[in-house]
């Protein structure tokens, strides 16, 4: 039975210029670079300019990302921008990457859920790409973490850096298997009754401020661990795959105990799983782009490989997905 689904076709990412290491930051917080490698496995992470929002980080991913799909922003009917840092409370960051990319009319909107946001985002593109109301896609994970840290916290401000990625997603003609080309299962989680283990302590409608990220980390931990793992069997059940089957693991870069814990938990090959966490830090939603596109372009994942994303972030929100590139 031939079917409708929802491909990859181009992978890109973006990092600010500047570079924080653990060193940078026990210069301004009571830590060092012994105690942050070992509870996080980060060892930097990028900083943005102040005069370089989140759109401006979108639209250099964006671009790198329609290069590598041989597609110009005249193609571009959709922009979807997964992001807890926007430039504005609105309009939407979608809106700005639009005018800044010169896409022209189109569809353009942002999705939030933290850390979990380009996996949302992925699965809501797929909404319109595989129903034919969308030729071609930009979906991007871009974030500014770092204007949310409290620097006198140091259990938070040392987990969070800035980037973004994106990936243009397109119809491709598949067999409903699970050998097609394309996004081939999800599955998307939130447990609203645990807002409190992480959040940002303003907003425009409680502080009229920004305000700051807080984090019950220990009980975070524990609750990715088991999450994750639920998330990734549910999805593997929909997609028609089995976890030894999946060629590439590509998880939330938020912390490598949580990365090596759910790996542990589901018997995955440690030489599958790609981890970047230790260059990037925690990104939030650009995490996981950013990460694929390094792999992509070290040669590590290729065309055809069964990949499987996963996140989780505040909500608490979790999700994941499996890709056949």
């Amino acid at each position: 039975m031939s079917v409708i689904r929802s491909a990859i076709t181009g992978v890109g990412s973006y990092l600010p210029e500047e570079i924080v290491t653990n060193a940078d930051l026990a210069k301004v917080v009571d830590t060092s670079d012994e105690w942050i490698v070992e509870r996080t496995g980060i060892r930097q992470r990028h900083r943005a300019r102040p005069d370089q929002p989140t759109s401006d980080l979108a639209v250099e991913a964006a671009k790198k990302a329609l290069e590598d799909a041989g597609r110009t922003a005249a193609d571009v009917d959709l922009i979807i921008v997964a992001t807890t840092t926007p430039d504005m409370t609105f309009p939407a960051v979608a809106s700005i990457v639009q005018r800044k990319l010169g896409t022209g009319v189109g569809i353009a909107f942002d999705v939030q859920a933290v850390c979990s946001g380009f996996v949302y985002a992925l699965s809501v593109a797929d909404g319109f790409v595989a129903r034919g109301m969308s030729k071609c896609a930009l979906v991007i994970g871009a974030e500014e973490m770092t204007r949310l840290m409290d620097w006198t916290d140091r259990t938070t401000c040392v987990l969070f850096g800035d980037g973004a990625g994106c990936v243009v997603v397109e119809p491709r003609e598949g067999q409903g298997t699970a050998q097609d080309q394309g996004l081939l299962g999800f599955a998307l989680r939130c447990d609203g009754s645990k807002t409190d283990l992480l959040y940002v302590d303003g907003g425009p409608a409680s502080t009229g401020t920004v305000g700051h990220l807080r984090m019950a980390g220990n009980q975070v931990f524990r609750h990715a661990v088991v999450n994750i793992a639920e998330g990734i069997t549910a999805t593997c059940e929909v997609a028609g795959v089995t976890v030894p089957e999946v060629d590439w693991f590509v998880p939330h870069q938020a912390n490598q105990r949580i990365i090596k814990g759910v790996g542990d938990r589901l018997g995955l090959d440690e030489n599958k799983v790609i981890s970047t966490v230790a260059e990037h830090a925690n990104t939030s939603a650009a995490s996981i782009p950013l990460a694929l596109d390094a792999a992509i372009r070290d040669g590590r994942i290729k065309r055809g490989d069964l990949v499987l994303l996963e996140a989780m972030g505040g909500g608490l929100t979790w999700g994941a997905c499996a890709i056949r590139l």
